[in-house]
Parts: C-alpha cells; sequence; structure tokens
C-alpha cells in the first residue's frame, strides 16, 4: 500500500498518523479491478468467488487457462500473501493448478480471518477469493496518483522499482521516486505521460505509449470518482510488450459519498471497525487507537490536541472521538457506549470546547449515560466556553463521581492517573 512516507508529514505523533490513515472508504481488489476495466484500462483476467464451489466453477471458466491461476483472498490489507488465517492455513495468495485445487483452497479462506501485519491480531473475516490469471511480468513498476499537500494538487507518483515495499524504496534511494505534477482541470498532458513511461524506464515506443494512456486513465478516475489515492503495485510489463494493471488500491473521499452512490455501493463493512461504523449512524467521527484512555472532544483539531497531551502527560488515547458541533445528548449517550464497548479502556476524558457545540448538551449527554450505563471507570471531564457555568452545575448537581476541571494539562494528568 502508498506509503505516507512519500507525503509531507502534518503530524508527528502515532495518534495522529493513525487518524489521518482511515480518512477515505477503500475497495476489494476485484472490485478496482472492474472499475480499472470501466476506463479501458488492462489487468489480468479476474473473477471472484464467494463459495468453494462457485471458486470451482469460476476456475473452469477460464477454459485453456483453468490450470493456471492465482486464488487471493479479498480482505482490506496489504501483505495477504504473508498472512496467515485464523484456522492454521498459511497464505492468503496462492498458485492454482485446478478447479477442484481451487474449490480446496477456498474453502480453507472463505469464512475465516486472514491475520497481516496490517490487520493486528484479530484479523479480518475473508468473505470473497479472486480468481486471476498468472500472467507474469517481465518488469514491474509502481504507479500512483495521489494528492500532494505541498502543492496542493494531484501527482502522479511513479518509480521503476515495483512489486516491492514503496516505503523502503523511498527510504533507501529517494532518487527512484518520479513526481510528476498534475494539472486538476487538464489532466495529465500527452508529453508529460509519455515522459514519465521513459523516466521509469519503458524501452520499447509502444509500451511507452500504452503506459502513458494508462496513467492518464488513472487520472481521469482519480478525478470523476473523488478518489483519494490511487496505487498499483505492479503495473507489469509482459514479454510482448503489453502493460497491465497486477494489483490495485483504491481509496475514496468519504464526503463525495451523496455525488458517488456507485463507489460507496461497495463498501464492506465487514471489513470495517464497528465502533466506527456505529459512530457513523449517529454522526460522530470515532477511529480506534491503542491506548487506554477513551477520548470524547469536538472538533478534529481539539481531537489531535487532546490526544498530543495525555502523550505527553505519559498517556496513551484508546481512540479519537469527536461529536463535532451538532451532536445531541443521545449522540454523546451513544458515544459514551462506542468508547466503553472497548475493554481497555481504564478512564475517559471529556475535553469540550462549547462554541457551535453548547457545554449543556454535552453535560446532558454524559449524565445520561453515565447513569444509563453504570458507568463505573473514572470520568474526567474539562468544559470551557458556551453554557459551560450551567453544564458544570448540571454535572455537580447529578450526585455522581465525574472529576471536573478548567486547565487542560491538569485534566489530561488526572485521566492519564485514573487508567493506570
Amino acid at each position: 500500500m502508498f506509503s505516507r512516507s512519500l507525503l509531507p508529514r502534518i503530524a508527528s505523533s502515532s495518534s495522529r498518523s493513525s487518524v489521518v490513515a482511515k480518512r477515505s472508504l477503500s475497495i476489494h481488489e476485484y472490485q478496482s479491478v472492474k472499475l480499472l476495466n470501466s476506463y479501458g484500462i488492462a489487468t489480468p483476467k479476474s473473477v471472484a468467488a464467494t463459495t468453494p464451489e462457485e471458486a470451482e466453477q469460476v476456475a473452469k471458466s477460464f477454459g485453456d487457462k483453468q490450470n493456471s491461476l492465482v486464488i487471493k483472498a479479498q480482505v482490506l490489507a496489504g501483505g495477504r500473501g504473508k498472512g496467515h488465517f485464523s484456522s492454521g492455513f498459511q497464505g492468503g495468495v496462492h498458485m492454482v493448478d485446478s478447479p477442484a485445487q481451487a474449490k480446496e483452497y477456498a474453502a480453507k479462506m472463505l469464512n475465516e480471518y486472514l491475520i497481516t501485519k496490517q490487520t493486528g491480531a484479530a484479523g479480518r473475516l475473508c468473505k470473497a477469493v479472486m480468481l486471476a490469471e498468472r500472467t507474469p511480468p517481465v518488469k514491474e513498476y509502481y504507479v500512483a496518483v495521489l494528492c500532494d499537500r505541498t502543492s496542493q494538487s494531484p501527482v502522479l507518483v511513479a518509480s521503476a522499482q515495483g512489486g516491492m515495499n514503496i516505503e523502503e524504496v523511498a527510504h533507501s534511494d529517494p532518487s527512484a521516486i518520479i513526481t510528476t505534477p498534475i494539472s486538476y482541470a487538464n489532466g495529465l498532458s500527452d508529453k508529460d505521460a509519455y515522459d514519465v513511461a521513459v523516466k521509469i524506464g519503458i524501452e520499447s515506443e509502444a509500451s511507452r505509449k500504452q503506459a502513458a494512456e494508462v496513467f492518464q486513465n488513472l487520472y481521469k478516475i482519480f478525478k470523476e470518482k473523488d478518489a483519494t489515492q490511487i496505487e498499483i503495485n505492479p503495473l507489469g510489463e509482459l514479454a510482448d510488450g503489453t502493460i497491465l494493471c497486477m494489483d490495485a488500491k483504491f481509496g475514496f473521499d468519504d464526503n463525495a459519498e451523496f455525488r458517488q452512490k456507485d463507489i460507496f455501493a461497495l463498501r464492506d463493512l465487514s471489513q470495517e471497525d464497528q465502533g466506527e461504523v456505529d459512530a457513523a449512524k449517529y454522526g460522530l467521527n470515532f477511529i480506534k487507537l491503542d491506548g487506554n484512555i477513551g477520548c470524547l472532544v469536538n472538533g478534529a483539531g481539539l481531537a489531535m490536541a487532546t490526544m498530543d497531551v495525555l502523550k505527553l502527560n505519559g498517556g496513551d488515547p484508546a481512540n479519537f472521538l469527536d461529536v463535532g458541533g451538532g451532536a445531541t445528548a443521545e449522540a454523546v449517550k451513544k458515544a459514551f457506549e462506542i468508547v466503553l464497548s472497548e475493554p481497555k479502556v481504564k478512564s475517559i476524558f471529556v475535553n469540550i470546547f462549547g462554541g457551535i457545540m453548547r457545554c449543556d448538551v454535552i453535560a446532558e449527554g454524559i449524565i445520561k449515560a453515565a447513569k444509563e450505563l453504570e458507568l463505573t471507570i473514572p470520568l474526567i471531564v474539562r468544559l470551557q466556553g458556551t453554557k459551560a457555568e450551567e453544564a458544570k452545575e448540571m454535572i455537580k448537581q447529578s450526585g455522581l463521581k465525574i472529576y471536573p476541571y478548567d486547565g487542560l494539562d491538569e485534566a489530561a494528568a488526572k485521566a492519564v492517573e485514573m487508567a493506570v
């Protein structure tokens, strides 16, 4: 998957980078293949299956190629080939030499959790497999289209060193990464696209033109489908000079869901954290992190500042939970339910600056949640701004064991102390 190390860093803490990493919709590889094909971009022939029996029939549909296929577990994570399933079966990518073997491997993958370096110990459920023709390339390249924060424009990122971890390439040999700005309105020019093909070492004229067309069509998808990132790794060149996209990963802007209904209909909720899915239903922004201090704030900037101050005081945030500016008391209660669903949370830190979001509404939600959920873990609350005094009085009159603070650093220190 594309590495953020190729981009200007916008945050330094691990908690911040985790937040940045989950701001877009991802789709499965077999769905990516269909999208590429719909824009005239060539890929190995690939077909998905959801049962072992279907996998066998799909393999047979490849005709004289049915004994020379690849089967890939469809989960939204990198490192599938080196992963292992919860059943003990090793590897999410295998060569398939017959339809019977396709059925056998599919049975070992489907409805099992694939565990990779990117999934964590729980893994992700494999609900589909993809069967594809074996098309071994003689050369492998890397290409991606993404937004560059420095130039504030789309860029094409390419390298002759495809088929490997691009982050390692960027670290060991930065000169191997070629970045080409793209005009948002006009796209990638014929000359610029052709020049990139030359720079990454594609030799034949026909292959260069084919690669240039791929680059231009990738940008069309990027713009027309509101993508945040398109990564092809590898872009393969076959022995006859044919250029194929061998693997694809897409990210799409969540804010564009209203105009990208076809893309967002592909969302696989089984691949997403249930807390994040539940939060979205209430208009909450929730991202699970690795610590033990639950955070409930309003505003992304305040959320990151809160996580930073917790880290400075020696603590670790368990989540990023932003209730936004229009949350109701019921939504605040739901926010507590989501935070408390994580067993490792040992304290909760509520840090609210009342502007659009009134502090008394937050207080109402806090009290409601604490009573109905029979809250037993320490609750540290810092409320400032609109209706803050009224909110503090509501909390005081509730009789609940809540630790109120005015200072951010003091409140954070207490949250860390109570989480030990």
